[in-house]
This record gives structure tokens, sequence and C-alpha cells, in this order.
């Protein structure tokens, strides 16, 4: 996907005019719920797509964004956030102990924590490199054996650790609900636990649906192919 302005689909949409228009529908289930739609922060997710589609973000104002690969963000965001210094980059896929280190320096926001080896990692990197980026612990609330995240009966207590052993700075929890479930009831667990815990921020939704989690609270809601279009996989 290349284009010399404006990283256009095969209809013809840019991301700009996309990213408006989830913008826009932010707004909406804002103003339907009752909420403000200065509580929701909209995480552009860009995970397969060039650095240029990610430019054109940053040109209509998006300034908060989403990788899942430390190797492929590398590559990607260490000019973009020399050129644009309030660039806020988040982790949302799952992080390999050998990778901890890359993690610390480069994102500013790790939403999968989701294991005490991995916690401990962060610590130690966090306390030799004195950068701190802000932790969301993902959440297995469909008690998928395949899927990463700490079941919802042992979050008290994991919660507890990263606190009070690593001594880690934990400020929400993030969940990807089966993709065969209602994720409506998903959403809500999630909210839940972070109000009981405490924890101001709570990641859910994607570009199927983000307005569902705005509606059971999703103060972050990832969204990657509604801004980018599909993603560009290459071919086997």
């Amino acid at each position: 996907m290349t284009a010399s302005h404006a990283q256009q689909d095969a209809m013809g949409e840019t991301v700009t005019a996309r990213l408006q228009a989830v913008r826009r529908s932010i707004a909406d289930t804002c103003a339907a719920s009752g909420r403000d739609s200065g509580a929701v922060t909209l995480v552009a997710v860009s995970k397969t797509h060039p650095a240029e589609a990610v430019e054109e973000a940053l040109a209509a104002g998006q300034r908060v964004f989403g990788e899942n690969r430390v190797q492929e963000a590398k590559g990607k965001f260490p000019d973009l956030k020399e050129r644009f210094p309030d660039l806020e980059l988040h982790l949302i896929g799952p992080l390999q102990t050998n990778k901890v280190k890359e993690a610390v320096a480069l994102f500013d926001v790790i939403q999968t924590v989701d294991r005490p080896k991995l916690a401990e990692a962060l610590a130690s990197e966090m306390a030799k490199s004195g950068r701190r980026p802000r932790c969301l612990i993902e959440v297995n609330t469909g008690e998928e054996p395949q899927k990463a995240g700490i079941p919802p009966r042992e979050v008290e207590a994991f919660l507890a650790a990263c606190r009070d052993t690593w001594n880690l700075p934990v400020t929400g929890l993030m969940c990807i609900p089966p993709v065969d479930e209602e994720p409506a009831m998903h959403f809500a667990l999630l909210a839940e636990m972070a109000r009981r815990a405490g924890l101001p921020e709570v990641s859910m939704g994607m570009s199927g649906d983000y307005e569902t989690a705005i509606r059971f609270g999703a103060t972050h809601v990832r969204v990657g192919t509604a801004i980018f279009g599909a993603r560009p996989y290459p071919a086997a």
C-alpha cells in the first residue's frame, strides 16, 4: 500500500478520511452514553502498515498508536518519535522476556503484562534504565487456554504483586474477548474489575466492537483496520 500523499485502499478511502470517521463514531457513541468524548483515547493500531500510513495519521492529528511486535515498531517509530515528541506508542501484542529491554526503551505503554516472569523482567529493566512505561494487565476474560492473559480470579493477587513486589506502574486492564462470544459481557467484566481495583484505564474494543466497548466504559479503544484498511500481509 503506497501512495505519495494519501494512503488509499481499493475503495479510494484515505487514512485521513477513515480516521475522521472513527473519531466521529467515538464522539457519537460517547454522547449517546453520556460520556465525554475526551474520556476515550483512540489507539490507532498500525501493525503491518508502513510508516507512510502512520505519517498520514500523524498529519491528521493522531498521536497515540499501537503495535503488536517490538521488532516491527523498532523499524517504524524511532524516527517518527523524534519528529513528533508527543507521539505515544503502546505495545498491544505479546511480549517475550528477551525483548523487554527494547520494549521498555521504545514503548510508552505496555498493555500486555500477562505473567509473573514478564512482570519481574519489566521491573528489572525499568530499574536499570530509569524508564517506566505505564503497564496494563492483560486479562483472559474468556479463560481461553490458547490465549495469553491472567484469569479473572487471579487478577487481584497478580495486581498486588505487580504493585508491591515489582513496583510496576500499573494503571489499568486490557482484554481481547473470545471471537465467538458476545463481547459485551467481557467488556462489562473488565470494566468492573478495573473499578474494584481503582484502576483508571480500561483498554478494550477493536474495529468491529469499539462502540460497544465505549458503552461499557472503555478508556482506550484499539482500532486498526477501520483506520488503516485491510492489512497488507506479504504473500506466502
